[in-house]
């Protein structure tokens, strides 16, 4: 992969997926189920896109709704899911996690971490929710494999969090703050010169790329106009 920026975009299956990759996607998020924000999706439906595309894949760890891992038996299920996927080849992982404080689930990401050994991960939004965003980054700073963030810089989307991510992008030298911030939710193009401007070299698209809206596929010409608009 070249230095240019990252355009990560979000695939159901393997339709999505070789359209994404089509139309310039350097990367996919794999999820299954967007009306619970994206769940963890099947051995089947990874094997399935890893061999229909040759981008890298990250895959989603999460298994019910929201940014709690859940309960025992939840985090149990997901931790054999990890396995699983693992198992079948995946490399790169999306997860994290709040406890009900709002401060990050360690118990569960370390239990994560055990199991995808030697993986990059992203975690994802929940940073956007979390009591103390700069607290959580201090906290996670050292843990083995985290190299992204997936964020808005607000739980109400890039419009409300585009202070913070600019702010965020002057501090990519202090403790906590080297890995790459990736901009996702309510992410539009009108927001790429501020963005670019600051530096920042990594976004995602899930609507976006799907013109007749998620019920329909990933459109190689949507994505394709956001890898014009980035490397402008």
């Amino acid at each position: 992969m070249s230095n240019r920026a990252l355009l990560e975009v979000i695939a159901l299956d393997a339709e999505d997926a070789i359209a994404a990759q089509a139309g310039g996607a350097d990367r996919l998020e794999l999820v299954t189920d967007m009306a619970a924000d994206g769940l963890t999706p099947s051995r089947e439906t990874f094997a399935s896109i890893r061999a229909a595309v040759d981008v890298p894949l990250r895959v989603m760890l999460r298994l019910t709704d929201g940014f709690s891992a859940g309960t025992h038996d939840d985090v149990e299920a997901l931790v054999r899911a990890a396995a699983g996927l693992r198992e079948e080849g995946a490399d790169e992982f999306v997860f994290g996690f709040l406890d009900d404080e709002g401060h990050p689930d360690l118990v569960t990401v370390e239990r994560l971490l055990a199991v995808i050994s030697g993986c990059s991960w992203t975690f994802h939004r929940a940073i956007d929710n979390a009591a103390d965003r700069d607290a959580l980054r201090k906290q996670l700073a050292d843990l083995p494999g985290l190299d992204t963030y997936l964020t808005a810089g607000s739980a109400r989307g890039v419009d409300d969090g585009l202070p913070t991510l600019l702010a965020e992008a002057g501090r990519r030298s202090e403790p906590g703050y080297e890995a790459r911030l990736l901009v996702g939710g309510g992410l539009r193009l009108d927001h790429l010169p501020a963005l670019r401007a600051a530096g920042l070299d990594g976004f995602h698209i899930g609507g976006a790329a799907r013109p007749h809206g998620w019920s329909g596929p990933v459109s190689a010409d949507a994505v394709r106009e956001w890898r014009e608009a980035i490397d402008a």
